[in-house]
């Protein structure tokens, strides 16, 4: 006597499985904290596994018959997936990067250079601070939640296997990517005002006084002036990449849908 049940076959789980983990190893590849060299290889690979068995459910068992090409074009595109959730939010630490170094520039610390724990290269120690700033409140907001709950809902609107296309998608990404400019000179306006502030009430001075050596001396007023204002601009981080934060998470649904 059959129940009308139908039981899913080995190759059917198999390719849920595998599609699935794809999109979520795209995430933890390229999203902001889940993609950082910080973190060991091995623990993202455990982290990948273990949020795939608690994704699986809720993606549905895929009924597509697939060759070998095919196999590997849904999981590439589910890699892309992936990449878009992530690279939506990592615009955002990008420009936090570009905040540093305008900052840095204006108040004279762009020659002072160590070595960036996310991506192993000599980088202005305002923008590494700057990228630290904005990864603690990320995990204070727990946007990190946010992403996973935003790439089990991805499910719902883009199973697995379905065929990427649309022709805005391109247009849509390089309109986001545009923000990193936007944002970060948002991020460093309070700072660019207060040099450039003070670069005018300097040259002033060595108008009115051109025995005072104003180029040594500006450069430390701005130094101490930038980090001033800095510390100071920090206390309206949380609320302003908040809102940065649900706008990237936002575009990157609209980039899914998009793509779907």
């Amino acid at each position: 006597m059959t129940l009308g049940i139908d039981i899913p076959s080995l190759e059917q789980i198999l390719a849920a499985v595998v599609f699935v983990g794809m999109r979520m190893a795209g995430v933890m590849t390229f999203a902001p904290f889940f993609g950082s060299d910080g973190i060991p290889r091995p623990v993202k690979a455990g982290f990948t596994v273990l949020l795939t068995a608690l994704l699986y459910p809720v993606s549905g068992v895929t009924g597509l018959a697939l060759d070998v090409v095919g196999w590997v074009r849904v999981a590439a595109q589910e890699a892309v997936i992936g990449l878009l959730l992530g690279l939506a939010l990592q615009f955002i630490f990008e420009a936090a990067q570009v905040a540093g170094q305008v900052a840095g520039i204006q108040a004279g610390f762009s020659l002072v250079t160590i070595l960036d724990p996310q991506t192993q290269a000599d980088t202005p120690v305002l923008s590494i601070f700057h990228q630290l700033i904005v990864l603690l409140i990320f995990l204070r907001l727990e946007v990190h939640h946010w992403l996973l709950r935003a790439l089990a809902a991805s499910f719902a609107y883009l199973p697995p296997g379905t065929l990427l296309q649309g022709p805005g998608l391109a247009r849509v990404l390089l309109h986001a990517a545009g923000t990193v400019w936007l944002v970060g000179v948002e991020m460093a306006a309070p700072v660019i005002a207060a040099t450039l502030l003070a670069d005018i009430a300097l040259g002033f001075l060595g108008k009115a006084s051109p025995q005072l050596p104003v180029v040594f001396v500006g450069l430390s007023i701005k130094s101490m002036l930038g980090l001033m204002v800095l510390g100071g601009s920090l206390a309206l981080w949380p609320r302003l990449l908040e809102k940065h934060f649900r706008s990237a998470l936002l575009v990157g649904e609209r980039l899914l849908h998009l793509a779907g």
